[in-house]
C-alpha cells in the first residue's frame, strides 16, 4: 500500500518546501492533503485519513498540538517547529517524532526512516502510540510549554530597525502594522518605515497576540489601530487603519479573527 501523508502549515512556502523535501527523501509518499491551520488539517484528515501527518506546531486558531488530540490515535504525527523544545519530550517518548525549521535533510531523513518503520504491517504497537496516558501527557507538557513561553512577561517591547546611518529602538506601542517584503519585514510606526531582517513568523511568536495580530501571512496589524474591517468576496476582507489611506488583506485563513467585529 502507496503510504498517505497530510501537511499542515499556515505559511505557504513552508509547507510546499517540506512536501519538495518530502518528495525526495521519500519518493513513494503521497501527500494527499495540505492544510493552512489546525481546524482545516483536522477536517482534512477525517476526509483521507493519511497515514502520517505534519503538523505545525503554531497554527492560527486551532494549534498543531490541539490538532494531534484529535487525530493522534489514528496516524503518525510529526510536529514541525522553530523551537525544539516543543517536541523533543514527545520524541523521547517514541510516540510523536518532530523536524526543526529549518529543514535538516540528515534529520528528515532520520524521521522517514522511522516512519517507514513504525508502517511496516508487521510492525510492533507500542502502548504510547495510542493516544493513552504516556501520549496524553506527552501532549499536555508540549501544550504547557507553548502556555509558558507566549508568558506576558516574554512579550517583544522593543523592536530594533536601521534608519538610514541610524539604529532605532522603536516602542512596540507606537507599531501601526508589519508587512513582510521578500527578506525582511516592513515596520509601519507613528514615526515612519523602516525594514528590520526578522520574519513575520518570529514577529508573530514574539508580540502579544491580544494586541497584535496576524491577519495574512505577510502582515501582522496592532488592533488598536484598526478603524473597522470591510468584508470582501470569497471570504476575504480588508483592514482599514484608523488616520491613514491603505488598507490591509485579511486572508481567509484569519477572517474568524473578525467575526465579532
Amino acid at each position: 500500500m502507496t503510504p498517505t501523508a497530510l501537511v499542515a502549515d499556515d505559511e505557504p512556502l513552508l509547507r510546499q518546501r517540506l512536501i519538495a523535501h518530502l518528495a525526495h527523501a521519500w519518493p513513494e509518499l503521497t501527500v494527499v492533503a495540505e492544510a493552512r491551520n489546525g481546524r482545516e488539517a483536522v477536517e482534512l484528515f477525517e476526509a483521507h485519513e493519511p497515514q502520517v501527518v505534519f503538523l505545525d506546531v503554531h497554527m492560527p486558531g486551532m494549534t498543531g498540538i490541539e490538532a494531534a488530540r484529535c487525530m493522534a490515535h489514528r496516524t503518525r504525527i510529526v510536529f514541525v517547529t522553530a523551537y525544539e523544545q516543543y517536541a523533543v519530550q514527545a520524541f523521547e517518548q517514541g510516540a510523536i517524532d518532530y523536524l526543526v525549521k529549518p529543514f535538516d535533510e540528515t534529520r528528515l531523513a532520520d524521521t522517514v526512516q522511522r516512519l517507514r518503520e513504525r508502517l511496516e504491517p508487521a510492525a510492533p504497537t507500542k502502548a504510547a502510540d495510542a493516544l493513552g496516558a504516556p501520549l496524553e501527557m506527552v501532549l499536555d507538557r508540549l501544550a504547557a510549554e507553548v502556555r509558558q513561553r507566549a508568558a506576558p512577561q516574554s512579550w517583544l517591547q522593543w523592536i530594533k530597525a536601521s534608519v538610514g546611518t541610524t539604529v532605532r529602538l522603536i516602542p512596540v506601542d507606537q507599531v501601526i502594522y508589519l508587512r513582510s517584503d521578500e527578506k525582511y519585514t516592513l515596520v509601519v510606526w507613528e514615526g515612519g518605515e523602516a525594514l528590520i531582517r526578522k520574519t513575520i513568523r518570529e514577529l508573530a511568536d514574539e508580540l502579544d497576540p491580544q494586541r497584535y495580530v496576524q491577519i495574512h501571512r505577510s502582515v501582522i496589524v496592532n488592533l488598536a489601530r484598526v478603524s473597522h474591517v470591510a468584508r470582501g468576496l470569497n471570504e476575504t476582507a480588508d483592514v482599514h487603519l484608523s488616520g491613514r489611506t491603505e488598507t490591509l488583506p485579511v486572508s481567509r485563513s484569519y477572517l474568524h479573527l473578525f467575526r465579532q467585529m
